[in-house]
Protein backbone atom coordinates (compact mmCIF):
# COMPACT_ATOMS: atom_id res chain seq x y z
CA UNK A 1 0.00 0.00 0.00
CA UNK A 2 1.33 3.43 -0.67
CA UNK A 3 -0.03 6.90 0.21
CA UNK A 4 -2.23 7.36 -2.53
CA UNK A 5 -4.21 3.80 -2.13
CA UNK A 6 -4.47 5.43 1.95
CA UNK A 7 -5.97 8.29 0.70
CA UNK A 8 -8.34 6.79 -1.43
CA UNK A 9 -9.24 4.48 1.40
CA UNK A 10 -9.90 7.77 3.57
CA UNK A 11 -11.92 9.14 0.89
CA UNK A 12 -14.04 5.88 0.57
CA UNK A 13 -14.59 6.15 4.89
CA UNK A 14 -14.80 9.73 5.56
CA UNK A 15 -16.12 10.90 2.25
CA UNK A 16 -13.67 14.06 1.99
CA UNK A 17 -10.13 13.99 0.95
CA UNK A 18 -7.47 15.53 2.80
CA UNK A 19 -4.01 16.25 2.52
CA UNK A 20 -2.84 16.69 5.81
CA UNK A 21 -0.50 14.00 6.33
CA UNK A 22 -1.22 13.97 10.11
CA UNK A 23 -4.96 13.08 9.54
CA UNK A 24 -3.81 10.71 7.27
CA UNK A 25 -1.15 9.19 9.81
CA UNK A 26 -4.19 8.98 12.09
CA UNK A 27 -5.98 7.02 10.05
CA UNK A 28 -2.70 4.73 8.78
CA UNK A 29 -2.89 4.31 12.47
CA UNK A 30 -6.91 3.17 12.99
CA UNK A 31 -6.65 1.13 9.81
CA UNK A 32 -3.59 -1.03 11.32
CA UNK A 33 -5.08 -1.43 14.39
CA UNK A 34 -8.40 -2.12 12.84
CA UNK A 35 -6.66 -4.99 10.79
CA UNK A 36 -7.42 -3.43 7.66
CA UNK A 37 -3.67 -3.08 6.74
CA UNK A 38 -0.53 -5.13 7.54
CA UNK A 39 2.26 -4.22 9.77
CA UNK A 40 4.52 -4.19 6.75
CA UNK A 41 1.97 -1.55 4.89
CA UNK A 42 1.70 0.62 8.18
CA UNK A 43 5.74 0.58 8.80
CA UNK A 44 6.27 1.93 5.32
CA UNK A 45 2.96 4.65 5.51
CA UNK A 46 4.37 6.07 8.06
CA UNK A 47 8.08 6.19 7.14
CA UNK A 48 6.47 7.98 3.68
CA UNK A 49 4.11 10.21 5.96
CA UNK A 50 7.11 11.27 8.32
CA UNK A 51 9.06 12.03 5.12
CA UNK A 52 6.51 14.88 4.53
CA UNK A 53 6.26 16.02 8.01
CA UNK A 54 3.99 14.34 9.79
CA UNK A 55 4.51 14.32 13.68
CA UNK A 56 2.62 12.12 16.39
CA UNK A 57 0.99 14.98 18.98
CA UNK A 58 3.49 16.06 21.77
CA UNK A 59 0.94 14.44 24.04
CA UNK A 60 1.27 11.75 22.81
CA UNK A 61 4.67 11.20 23.23
CA UNK A 62 4.63 12.56 26.41
CA UNK A 63 2.76 9.47 27.49
CA UNK A 64 3.86 6.88 25.53
CA UNK A 65 5.40 3.69 27.41
CA UNK A 66 8.57 3.95 24.82
CA UNK A 67 11.21 5.18 26.52
CA UNK A 68 14.10 6.57 24.54
CA UNK A 69 17.35 5.08 26.06
CA UNK A 70 19.46 6.98 23.85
Amino acid sequence: MNIRDLKEKFIQSRQYCTEDVNALMDFAKRAYIQNEISINDYRILVRELEGQGAALPEQAIENSLIRNWT
